[in-house]
């Protein structure tokens, strides 16, 4: 708890995000890096570390040390973490407690991939126990899971429609949004399947693009005039290492041992949070991280989302810039930056008075979880 309140997000910055033909990973951290601390109003000089997000469709030896070589940096630390969505999460928590140790003083905390242009073929490739199944995608995955949420509380596709309906609608005005259309009831029970019960609209999209965290001491921030420094007040994880065929359930995950920490760690408690970044990457992540995290019972989120409840407005905004289903389907960071807008009070969507702000990131098939609170 000594942590909460000490460290900061300093600054934030993103490339564009969609189909960028033309630009490798490594130029797109650049870019995101760049813009983050053009935002901290900070110089490069001044940053020690760097903790780079492994991309996902490109996986290459040494990489964190190639963004840092790029970025003109000789970090004292840094390097690469794979933990799939959940990675950006914990990356910012290696960089406040590497700085609280001493190891270093600023951290750019940076990821960026380039699916839609270059490689896919890593998407949905058979991982670890899965492979005794054959080709066992992330989407056959997450449609057991989906499939058994149904089964086990009744929830209704009108249910999983509520979520993407509320992120295309906050993402239409965004202009940062890879997809700005949005989505009614109607066009949703018309999406194509993509795997039965999974229709296309409760699927992330695929994005190229970059983002980027600038990391520091409050302390700091203050010696070197950061204009608008968020700080962080929690922060927990959760993991299995198991597949989906071993696992004892499917309709909780360690979501709920990383929100119990991040809370604690905050001193807070669900019903103190104002708005909501979720991990979106299908549909029912959203309805199961609002049930581990404690904003309803088990299988009482779809109740919960009914009647635009996680709409703007509504008594919890949830991805009030889009979230994976339209602003981007890049990993994790983003909500972490549309969180830091909230609680700067410069959100497109603004909530009114917000002063606490959960983000979820997530990673494999539920297999890695990571909470972030942020406050004003």
């Amino acid at each position: 708890m000594s942590l909460s309140g000490r460290y900061v997000i300093a600054g934030i910055g993103h490339t564009a995000f969609g189909k960028l033909p033309g630009q490798d990973t490594v130029s797109l951290n650049v870019e995101a890096c760049r813009h983050a601390l053009a935002d901290a109003c900070v110089d490069k000089s001044v940053v020690d570390a760097v903790f780079v997000k492994v991309p996902t469709s490109a996986h290459q030896f040494m990489y964190g040390q190639k963004v840092a070589e790029a970025l003109g940096i000789t970090p004292r630390m840094g390097g690469c973490w794979d933990q799939g969505g959940a990675a950006n999460i914990t990356l910012l928590s290696f960089a406040i407690m590497a700085i609280e140790a001493g190891q270093c003083d600023v951290a750019l905390v940076c990821y960026a991939d380039n699916p839609r242009s270059g490689n896919r073929a890593v998407y949905g490739r058979p991982r670890g126990d899965d492979a005794a199944y054959g080709w066992f995608s992330t989407a056959a995955g997450y449609g057991m899971i989906h499939r058994r949420h149904m089964i086990e509380y009744g929830t209704r596709p009108e249910d999983f429609a509520a979520v993407a309906i509320a992120s295309r609608k906050h993402g239409a005005g965004n202009p940062s949004a890879q997809l700005r259309k949005p989505l009614d009831l109607e066009q949703y029970m018309v999406s194509p399947w993509v795997v039965d019960p999974l229709r296309k609209d409760d699927c992330a999209l695929v994005s190229d693009g970059g983002a980027a965290l600038v990391v520091m001491s409050a302390k700091r921030a203050k010696e070197l005039g950061v204009a608008q420094p968020v700080p962080v007040l929690g922060f927990g994880h959760g993991q299995t290492s198991f597949e989906l065929p071993q696992r004892a359930t499917l309709t909780s995950t360690e979501a709920a041992r990383a929100a119990h920490t991040a809370f604690q760690m905050a001193g807070a408690k669900p019903q103190d949070v104002d708005v909501a970044q979720l991990y979106d990457c299908f549909t029912v992540t959203v309805l199961m991280t609002l049930e581990d995290y404690g904003f309803c019972g088990k299988g009482e989120a779809g109740a919960f989302v009914r009647d635009g409840a996680i709409e703007y407005g509504g008594r919890l905004p949830v991805n009030t810039s889009g979230g994976l289903l339209s602003e981007t389907g890049m990993p994790g960071l983003q909500l972490i930056m549309e969180g830091v807008r909230q609680m700067r009070g410069t959100a497109r969507l603004q909530v009114s008075g917000a002063k606490l702000c959960v983000v979820s990131n997530q990673g494999g098939t539920m297999h890695t979880h990571g909470t972030l609170l942020l406050g004003n």
